[in-house]
């Protein structure tokens, strides 16, 4: 059993030094001459105003003043660490300081750093040219390696249970309490919910792209707060855990949402712990001593007196400190943080009856176990034939690392696991393929949806093959792939739909759009040929383009897919995570559109088998010759 866990320490260590080699090349490889804005580098780049942000953080205006490249495209999200860069005596120098991203707009974001920061920044630009770059999030490593030292080490009963569970031979155990059936649930997410109130160390909840995961989530959380007085609910981003936290706030739910202010969307704001202790009775009072003490301490001379009273007031300070912090824990049914967010000191010495775990099947076991580790009992909700943990380091992944609690748990133990199998998203041609490839062919489309379409005269699937045009496909940089020419075909494919249906139409039903790929590379360039297309800017609200992780947890009315890849050889790379794949067919409810070259894809058996189900039950057209220019720019 415990094999396991060294084995995934091992793994978290390879993945860290593939991701610190991986940043030093980045770094070695950053040009002395000449601008640069890649998606994980900016150089060279001006510092703006300073000013505090919504979370009293010291931020810095960053722009890139380079040279702006055709298609834009950014790593750069809030939340992520970046690092500020020089060039001196002919070598790069990384400023030994930790930053964080508050926000970003295309080629200017506002940074948080500290007042240390902040004067060597200064310092640093008033005598030669600077850069950022993403840095390494080396606290997450060490909380994980943390949380597996500590499993192996306890031995507290429950726990050993929990754990004998999860990782061993004993089988689960449930009890046989009563649960009422919601008639706005459906059978299967009854029997999900019914399942997580009986289960005594651990259930599943597995849900495929539309079946209303959330809601069953939600309804089992609320109903184990009928029975406990507090729960706590993690996830592995950050924006995974706002959705759920925004669901549980709305429901009327108390929510007490735990991390870095910088990193929690605007809507939870308002149930973040810092924001709700500034806004407790008691925080003016507590300001007020926190000045006093400031001021008497900057005093030239103090006596006994004067000593005195600041300690009485300190006394004062540290009582107003824990009643503020209790009494917002002591009033919130819900307790929302990353799962890295879990060690947060604000959590030390806290346990809860249960954790909810959603989007467990994107989650690193050693960050589960993070969470587990404060709880009786454990809840996993997501997806194991979606978007598995992003590991960088291919090595890692293939020895297992991709490997989720949530996962192995599914395989190993069958009896926690309730599958919904009602999905109200997509049109029953756009399900079907994905149902008999991914679940045993259970799902089913809710009569609502089942024959949706945009319009009467529109149909639900089309595969537009490429393998008579001789597209090609081109090699960044950054060893992402991009295809000119099909991007090019995918604008024009979609101004033709626009022109069918209606531009009237799609503006009235407000009908939208997603266009992806797997690649970053073709993601920007088909970001550019929209930006470009005169034609399509009324829609271009109605317009998102991203890849595959981007759309993950959305839907839209029409997805186009580019897919990329064009060799003779019939090489894939990215296309081979059939996971991927899944999430990027399954986000669309009305129309799918599939672009890519047959022969080159249908050399692995997934790919033959989707091009024959398009045949099937759809459009399979062949396209010939190449794409105007006009059709990029029209």
């Amino acid at each position: 059993m415990f094999d396991n866990l060294q084995r995934q320490s091992e793994l978290l260590r390879m993945e860290y030094e593939f991701e610190k080699a991986t940043y030093l090349e980045a770094v070695q490889r950053a040009p002395m001459n000449g601008d640069v804005a890649e998606g994980d580098c900016w150089y060279p780049i001006r510092l703006g105003n300073t000013s505090y942000n919504i979370a009293n953080q010291l931020v810095i205006d960053v722009f890139y003043d380079g040279a702006k490249p055709e298609a834009s495209g950014s790593d750069f999200e809030p939340g992520k660490i970046v690092n500020f860069f020089s060039f001196e005596n002919g070598k790069m120098r990384v400023l030994n300081y930790n930053c964080v991203v508050s926000r970003i707009q295309e080629f200017h974001m506002e940074v948080a750093v500290s007042a240390p920061a902040l004067m060597a920044l200064q310092h640093l630009t008033s005598r030669t040219k600077i850069g950022v770059l993403l840095g390494i999030d080396d606290y997450s490593y060490q909380v994980m390696q943390h949380s597996l030292r500590q499993v192996k080490g306890r031995n507290d009963e429950g726990f050993v249970a929990l754990r004998s569970v999860l990782l061993g031979e004993q089988q689960p155990s449930f009890r046989d309490l009563h649960y009422a059936p919601m008639p706005w649930l459906n059978a299967s997410q009854n029997a999900a919910v019914g399942k997580v109130l009986n289960a005594r160390e651990t259930a599943i909840v597995h849900g495929p792209p539309g079946t209303g995961k959330t809601t069953t989530l939600v309804e089992a959380i609320s109903e184990t707060l009928k029975r406990e007085t507090q729960v706590l609910v993690c996830a592995p981003s950050n924006a995974a855990v706002d959705w759920i936290s925004e669901q549980l706030y709305r429901r009327g739910i108390s929510v007490l949402r735990i991390g870095n202010p910088l990193r929690i969307n605007d809507v939870m704001m308002q149930c973040s712990y810092e924001y709700r202790y500034a806004n407790h009775p008691d925080y003016l009072e507590l300001f007020g001593v926190r000045n006093t003490i400031r001021e008497m301490k900057s005093r030239p001379r103090l006596g006994d007196k004067e000593h005195n009273q600041i300690r009485k007031l300190q006394h004062r300070e540290m009582e107003l400190e824990v009643k503020i912090r209790e009494e917002l824990f002591a009033t919130s049914g819900v307790i929302a943080c990353t799962l890295i967010g879990s060690a947060n000191r604000l959590l030390e010495r806290r346990r809860f009856g249960t954790v909810f775990i959603d989007e467990a099947a994107q989650a690193l076991e050693a960050a589960c176990w993070t969470a587990i580790l404060k709880a009786d009992r454990v809840i996993f909700a997501g997806d194991h034939q979606q978007l598995p943990p992003t590991i960088k380091c291919i090595e890692a992944a293939r020895e297992g690392l991709d490997k989720t609690l949530m996962q192995k748990v599914v395989k190993s133990k069958p009896s926690c696991v309730t599958l919904l199998d009602v999905q109200y998203r997509m049109n029953r041609d756009i399900m079907d393929f994905s149902s008999r490839h991914f679940y045993h062919g259970k799902l089913k489309a809710d009569p609502t949806v089942a024959d949706r379409l945009v319009s009467p005269i529109d149909t639900a699937l089309m595969w537009l093959d490429t393998s008579q045009c001789d597209f090609g496909e081109q090699q960044s940089r950054s060893l992402s792939r991009s295809n000119q020419e099909e991007a090019k075909l995918v604008m024009k494919t979609l101004m033709d739909y626009v022109k069918l249906i209606g531009m009237e139409h799609l503006l009235r039903e407000q009908t939208d759009f997603g266009i992806i790929s797997p690649y970053k590379a073709q993601v920007r360039l088909l970001r550019k040929y929209l930006k470009n297309n005169k034609m399509l800017k009324p829609l271009r609200h109605q317009i998102t383009v991203n890849t595959v992780d981007g759309f993950q947890g959305q839907e839209r009315d029409v997805i186009l897919i580019s897919m990329v890849r064009d060799n003779a050889s019939g090489q894939i790379g990215f296309l081979n995570d059939l996971r991927r794949m899944n999430v990027a067919i399954t986000r669309a409810r009305m129309k799918l559109i599939l672009f890519g070259n047959a022969e080159t894809l249908s050399k692995t058996k997934f790919y033959e088998r989707l091009v024959e189900y398009v045949q099937e039950r759809g459009d399979f057209v062949q396209v010939q010759g190449l794409p105007t220019e006009e059709a990029a720019a029209h």
